[in-house]
């Protein structure tokens, strides 16, 4: 079975997110875990120009990438611990990790075995006011939840971040 550059490029994408991923979570240094994810959803963001779906990657850029991990970042500097290590996980939360992620893998090749997942064959067409119109429509097919979500997710996040720039400044002066 010869792969075509299509199948390359996927899996190309693929596996820099997953080793983005999994080193954003290995990492013992906080700043360093920031950076991997961002090399994550830029990734992920790349997977959406893989598959022409532009206006959706640029929302994915904007809102993840700038919105998301950029006050994850600025959280990390008002703390001022950018720079130092995490304490190493206990022994059984690592067998924990590792136990739950060859589950996962199992579970997705008992998946991909079941349902095959071959291409449809049909072609992928969505204009950006299609896109749009369906994330700001509250009908069967519309958007408007997930989209409200994205929102409160920024909001959140932010928080957060205030969050823990406070529990810092308290520790401090203390």
């Amino acid at each position: 079975m010869q792969m075509t550059a299509s199948q390359i490029i996927f899996y190309l994408i693929s596996a820099f997110i997953l080793g983005a991923g999994l080193l954003a979570v290995t990492t013992l240094k906080v700043f360093r875990a920031a950076i991997w994810l961002l090399f994550s959803l830029i990734g992920i963001a790349a997977l959406y120009f893989w598959m022409e779906v532009e206006f959706i990657a640029a929302v994915q850029v904007i809102v993840y990438v700038g919105g998301i991990v950029v006050l994850i970042i600025f959280s990390i500097f008002l703390t001022q611990h950018a720079g130092t290590a995490m304490d190493k996980p206990a022994t059984m939360r690592t067998i924990a990790a590792a136990i739950a992620a060859l589950l996962g893998f199992a579970l997705t090749w008992m998946l991909i075995q079941q349902y095959g997942f071959q291409a449809s064959g049909k072609t992928f067409e969505w204009s950006m006011q299609t896109i749009g119109t369906q994330m700001l429509g509250t009908g069967e097919n519309g958007f408007a939840l997930p989209f409200e979500a994205v929102s409160m997710l920024l909001l959140s996040a932010m928080v957060g971040c205030i969050v823990i720039a406070i529990k810092s400044k308290k520790e401090r002066d203390e």
